[in-house]
């Protein structure tokens, strides 16, 4: 599953959400840059550039450390092709989303001889809850914030689901919490906690629970037992969208055909129009 694509989504929805958290301000203007400088060899999905006017905010989210090239030549060719396009100040950030290997070094700046730049980096197991709780937006990583009753953080980030009042927004934030979740949490403790007496007293969620359960079973297993693939596919349209109707279930094959990272990029970044329109499905008009 692409949990860092997830998080570029939130990014690039919320961009002056974000900008407050990793700059401590929201500029009078921002806009979400176009992506085009992801080209190979240096090309990553996961990244979101932001304009404020006056500097360019680099987001890079990342679950391993890893990487090929290595993040360090990432960030630095970034950084000069950002300025060559844009000639202003680069604020650049690596958020890590999940711990790596006893031992494994996280670097926050590429040296080579005399050459050398640095970049922030923030490694969401250390970063406190309260930021990410108290707004709506960022709500999906609290999941992955520091705590020392991890249980009782997921049970938190649930209530605060509960607490949306706007149907839209509480069923989209649900189901990144839970996805995001999936980094840190057993998958049945997810479903326990999301089941809890808080998130009960929510009428919004009872609905969206029952529908996409019982949708799930009767569609989304109508041809018996799937392959792992397959499941997974529609276990990520279900949380998307909380119900697998038949529109969404036509397009399950050719979703399967697709490379994982691919598959769950188109899943998480588009709308069930767009993502209806990319098969050349277009959805239904409404009954009148």
């Amino acid at each position: 599953m692409a949990f860092d694509n997830l998080c570029k989504l939130l990014a690039e929805k919320y961009p002056d959400r974000f900008a407050l958290w990793l700059l401590g301000e929201v500029p009078s203007s921002i806009q979400v840059l176009k992506s085009e400088l992801s080209i190979e060899p240096i090309r990553a999905d996961a990244v979101t550039f932001l304009g404020t006017g006056s500097r360019i905010l680099h987001v890079e989210f990342q679950v391993k450390v890893e990487t090929d090239p290595p993040m360090s030549l990432r960030i630095l060719d970034y950084w000069v092709r950002l300025y060559r396009l844009y000639r202003l100040p680069i604020e650049q950030v690596v958020i890590f989303l999940k711990p790596p290997p006893p031992g494994t070094v996280i670097e926050s700046a590429f040296v080579m001889g005399q050459t050398q730049h640095q970049y922030r980096v923030i490694k969401m197991w250390e970063q406190a809850p309260a930021t990410f709780l108290s707004d709506p937006a960022l709500l999906p990583l609290a999941t992955l914030a520091a705590t020392d009753n991890p249980s009782g953080l997921l049970h938190q980030v649930a209530e605060q689901v509960s607490m949306i009042e706007i149907e839209s927004q509480q069923r989209e934030v649900a189901a990144y919490s839970q996805l995001l979740a999936g980094l840190k949490f057993d998958k049945q403790m997810i479903r326990q906690v999301f089941r809890s007496e808080a998130m009960q007293e929510s009428v919004i969620y009872q609905e969206i629970l029952q529908e996409g359960e019982t949708k799930g079973r009767q569609e989304g297993r109508q041809e018996g037992r799937q392959e792992a693939n397959q499941e997974a596919t529609e276990g990520l349209l279900l949380a998307k969208f909380s119900e697998l109707d038949a529109e969404l279930y036509a397009i399950v094959p050719q979703l399967v055909a697709l490379s994982s990272p691919e598959r769950s990029r188109l899943i998480l970044q588009l709308s069930r129009s767009e993502l209806l329109a990319h098969f050349n499905r277009p959805a239904k008009p409404a009954s009148p």
